[in-house]
């Protein structure tokens, strides 16, 4: 049954003359009234004699035939009174032929009975219209009517069907608690004052397609047995359809709502039609039961769109919809599949507590502000997107049950205390991602996409005009509270990630080209050199800002958020060691080595520990960089060499080489000889030191140094400084030429 269908069919009454009277330039047919059976005028111009002769003779149940004749109130009332039943006290018509009339005064048909149909086509109602508590037996024809003041129609009874198209109402139009048995008919109706329709039953099809409520609309609390058809309809005031039950199918395609609508309580058995509906000002569905499917594709919501506490029993269609005021879904339950997508959400879209039983397709959705699905429950969705948001994604306190892939390009993405029952992948772009709390039950990875999404159904790219101007990276910022053991991340900026509070950092997969924060280049007007550059803890930075005392001293080094924990040396110790050991367990071995160089810093200021521990790493520190600076161990045994070989040349070396001297005793012949070979002490240099300093010497003192640093000696005949110096170099020299092959071995092990 659709709003054009063809009219109701109805008997044609006979043809009857005009009445002629008061003819005008203008109506130059005069009184259109019909003729009273038997007399050549209509009852308002009949004789008072035939007037008064004609209503005595109506019996109650009697039909009426008076199209076209006007109807003063005083006439109105004597034809009701005449036909007054005594039994039930109040006047019964049979067939009753209003059509064309006009009533100048009020008009009164309250508890009026009409036992046959009753025909007020093209009537004009000049006062208020009464048909309260009337009883509609037959078939009643309203189209074309028009009712200048109000029309009361409360608690009236409509037992076949009822027509109202094309009626004006200029005034209030009250339908409270009507029951209408058969179709109800408002085509194009036009309600100028407000009409209220509340606990109004429709028993039949209710059909008020490209009907017109200029005023406030009141259907609170009514039923549709069958279908209610409001099509085109045009809603200037307020449409109020608090607790309304729709039995049948529900139809609101292409309807306008200017002012606010409200189908709080509502039911919806049947399906719910509201394609291409524009709701301009706020739209509230809150605690609604869609039974059936409901279907809302290219609807525009100009206001708030308020879907609270609503059901969705059958398939919920949103595709395409425009939202340009907030989208508020919360605690709403989708028991079949939910569409949304390609719609395109202009404020902020709360999904708080809903409960998505069937998918949840939001393939292609656009977020411009914030998507809200906090503590949103996701039962079987095994795909959340891809979607665009220009702000913030919430997902805190979210449960997936199934395994889910998300696809999501937006601003920031918090998943705190977010419930991953099963394994999930998170494809993102240019968000920054809060994982705080997180509860992995399986492997979950979180990666960045490096091309924009494609569509679900052609060739073309995902817009992302919301980010543009933004780095496409994905930035996680805190995985505190995380069982780490189960995560993975791959290919992702981890400079400003939080790893305090997450457990099993050790078990942490981390692939791809992840990055982590870098120590400043330089530490600012202090000092003349530069640092060397290494991976880091955000956490380190956070602690060095919070003890450099002065702001220049933290010059280079990320300022710690409000809500950062302070954490002790000890504690960020640990963290280097568990991640060392991930990125060891992925063969990152370079990685590895700049965390150890981070977990040995924070011993080494951990004031907790021994001073004999913290002294030792301090010269680990100065010395190599922890055996992980080749250049400063290169440099201090450059330094140590010079040293050496300034001390042999100064001191080290004799004047002379020794000449072994052979002494003994001539003996004669045949006598056994004894000679003795002795070599005598080096002599010590003497005068002044710069002419000590001669090639011949600095040859030779090189030659003794070199040999130091492979662990041999020179056999270079030595003073005796210079043979302790010599001993002492061969126990240095080497090991600062150990921890710089150290340092470059760690620099290149895979």
């Amino acid at each position: 049954m659709t709003s054009g269908a063809p009219p109701l069919p109805r008997n044609t009454p006979p043809s009857w003359q005009h009445c002629g009277h008061d003819a005008t330039s203008a109506d130059p047919v005069g009184c259109r009234g019909i003729h009273v059976p038997g007399h050549t005028a209509c009852l308002l111009h009949l004789a008072d004699t035939d007037r008064n002769a004609y209503l005595n003779a109506l019996t109650p149940g009697a039909g009426i035939h008076h199209r076209g004749t006007p109807f003063t109130e005083d006439l109105l009332h004597r034809l009701l009174t005449a036909l007054h039943d005594p039994t039930t006290s109040q006047a019964h018509i049979g067939n009753a032929r209003f059509d064309g009339v006009t009533f100048t005064g009020d008009a009164s048909f309250g508890e009026v009975t009409f036992t046959g149909d009753a025909w007020f086509d093209g009537a004009t109602f000049t006062g208020d219209a009464w048909f309260g508590r009337a009883t509609f037996t037959g078939d009643a024809w309203f189209d074309g009517a028009t009712f200048t003041s109000d029309a009361v129609f409360g608690e009236a009874t409509f037992t076949a069907n009822t027509r109202f198209n094309g009626v004006t109402f200029t005034g209030d139009a009250l339908f409270g608690e009507v029951t209408f048995t058969g179709d109800a008919w408002f085509d194009r109706v036009t309600f100028t004052g407000d009409a209220w329709f509340g606990q109004a039953t429709f028993t039949s099809d209710a059909v008020f397609g490209r009907a017109t409520f200029t005023g406030d609309t009141r259907f609170n609390g009514a039923t549709f047995t069958s279908g209610a058809w409001f099509d085109r309809a045009t809603f200037t005031g307020d449409a109020r359809f608090h607790g309304v039950t729709f039995t049948g199918d529900a139809r609101f395609d292409g309807a306008t709502f200017t002012s606010g609508a409200w189908f709080d309580g509502a039911t919806f058995t049947g399906d719910a039609w509201f394609d291409g509906v524009t709701f301009t000002s706020d739209a509230r569905f809150g605690e609604v039961n869609f039974t059936g499917n409901a279907w809302f594709e290219g609807v525009a919501f100009i206001g708030v769109a308020w879907f609270h506490g609503v059901t969705f029993t059958g398939v919920a269609w949103f595709h395409g919809v425009t939202f340009t005021g907030d989208a508020r879904y919360h605690g709403v339950t989708f028991t079949g599949d939910a569409w949304f997508g390609g719609v395109t959400f202009t404020g902020d879209a709360r999904f708080g507590e809903a409960t998505f039983t069937g998918d949840a397709r939001f393939g292609e959705a656009t977020f411009t502000s914030n998507a809200q699905f906090d503590r949103v429950r996701f039962e079987t969705a095994s795909r959340l997107g891809p979607l665009v948001c220009g702000e913030k994604v919430v997902l805190d306190g979210a449960v997936f049950d199934q395994p889910v892939t998300v696809e999501m390009a937006a601003r920031e993405l918090s998943c705190a205390r977010t419930r991953w029952a099963s394994t999930a992948t998170l494809h993102l772009r240019y968000a920054e991602v809060d994982l705080r709390d997180a509860v992995l039950e399986y492997p979950v990875v979180v990666a960045a996409r490096p091309d924009p999404f494609p569509l679900l159904n052609s060739d073309d790219l995902l817009s992302e005009a919301e980010l543009s101007g933004r780095e496409p990276g994905v930035r996680p910022t805190s995985v505190g509270g995380v069982d780490a053991a189960h995560l993975a991340l791959h290919t992702i900026d981890l400079s400003m990630c939080r790893f305090a509070g997450a457990i099993h950092l050790d078990q942490l997969r981390v692939d791809g080209w992840c990055t982590f924060a870098t120590t400043p280049t330089d530490r600012g007007r202090r000092f003349p050199w530069r640092w060397s550059r290494r991976n880091t803890l955000t956490e380190e930075h956070h602690w060095r800002v919070r003890t450099a005392g002065r702001p220049a001293r933290a010059h280079g080094w990320t300022t710690p958020p409000r809500d950062a924990p302070e954490l002790p040396p000890a504690a960020v110790a640990s963290l280097y060691r568990q991640i060392r050991k991930s990125l060891e367990d992925g063969k990152n071995e370079p990685d590895a080595a700049d965390f150890y160089y981070g977990e040995c810093e924070m011993r080494r200021h951990d004031t907790t520990r021994p001073q004999s521990e913290r002294a030792l790493l301090t010269a680990y520190w100065a010395l190599s960089g922890y055996g992980l600076r080749a250049a400063r161990a290169l440099v201090w045994l450059g330094a140590a060499m010079a040293a050496t070989v300034a001390v042999m040349v100064l001191w080290g070396l004799p004047v002379d080489d020794p000449k072994p001297a052979t002494t003994g005793r001539q003996a004669a012949v045949g006598q056994q000889v004894t000679l003795t070979t002795d070599t005598p002490e080096p002599v010590n240099p003497a005068g002044p030191l710069p002419d000590r300093a001669t090639s011949e010497r600095f040859e030779k003192a090189l030659r003794v140094v070199v040999n130091s640093v492979v662990f041999r000696s020179s056999g270079q005949d030595l003073t005796t400084i210079g043979t302790y110096t010599e001993m002492v170099s061969r126990l240095a020299e080497p090991v600062l030429l150990g921890l710089a092959v150290l340092a470059v071995r760690s620099r290149v092990k895979r």
